[in-house]
């Protein structure tokens, strides 16, 4: 499902590629971090639950708020503004239409029951993505799926209920950053303790967090990098 995000992402115009900007900010870079499981699985040993942070000899780095909406930049979000659940949230049903822009009838015949939570396969939203005529529609769908596949992937080629709870919120100017910390320390934790087990976060954005504390540029002074760093880290991946 990655490769066929990146695809449909190299097919769009300049165009349509500035209106996913405008609203969802550098999330397409996140498709072409790759990510080295042996890095990763070094720097998940340094990780210290007790306190929450990397532990590397006397260095303890930890993301920070700051950071993660500096990577994920995006006009549209305000920094002020946490995403919490809602009391009375629309039902999952309600939420795939809006975002979705199709018939009640079409949402529900593909929602499907994983464990204890609704999703959506990634099958269902590339159809929507390549298919439907308004083409605004087609950028949300495309960013909720770069969001449930990518940054949330608690089910493996779907999109959950939980994420679209939160993606449904963004357009008021919610942030997803604390969630998204949360998420990430939570399954640090796991991974932790257990020794091993899959990390269920945002593997790419934890790992462009960390390249951005040990990156250099040229001719640039070490505390003008260190503000551009995870901007500079993320665009080395994208393709000219």
């Amino acid at each position: 499902s990655l490769q066929e995000l990146k695809e449909i992402l190299d097919q769009w115009n300049e165009e349509v590629r500035q209106l996913f900007h405008s609203n969802y900010g550098d999330l397409p870079y996140l498709l072409y971090m790759k990510v080295d499981k042996h890095l990763f699985r070094a720097l998940a040993q340094f990780w210290n639950p007790a306190y929450s942070c990397f532990t590397l000899g006397k260095v303890d780095l930890v993301p920070t708020v700051e950071e993660y909406m500096a990577l994920l930049w995006c006009a549209k979000i305000q920094v002020d503004k946490v995403y919490s659940r809602a009391i009375n949230p629309p039902t999952f049903l309600k939420k795939l239409m809006n975002i979705i822009g199709i018939s009640e009838q079409w949402v529900t015949t593909r929602i499907k029951q994983k464990r204890d939570n609704k999703c959506i396969s990634w099958r269902n939203l590339k159809d929507v993505v390549l298919k439907h005529l308004d083409m605004k529609k087609r950028v949300d769908v495309f960013a909720l799926s770069i969001y449930g596949l990518v940054i949330f992937p608690k089910a493996l080629g779907h999109v959950n209920e939980a994420v679209t709870d939160l993606f449904d919120r963004l357009d008021k100017g919610f942030t997803p950053v604390l969630a998204i910390l949360a998420e990430t320390f939570r399954s640090l934790n796991a991974c932790r303790r257990a020794g091993e087990g899959r990390f269920i976060g945002c593997a790419q954005l934890l790992l462009a967090w960390f390249h951005s504390h040990f990156w250099k540029v040229d001719k640039v002074s070490y505390r003008a990098a260190v503000g551009y760093a995870p901007l500079l880290v993320l665009r080395q991946y994208i393709p000219r």
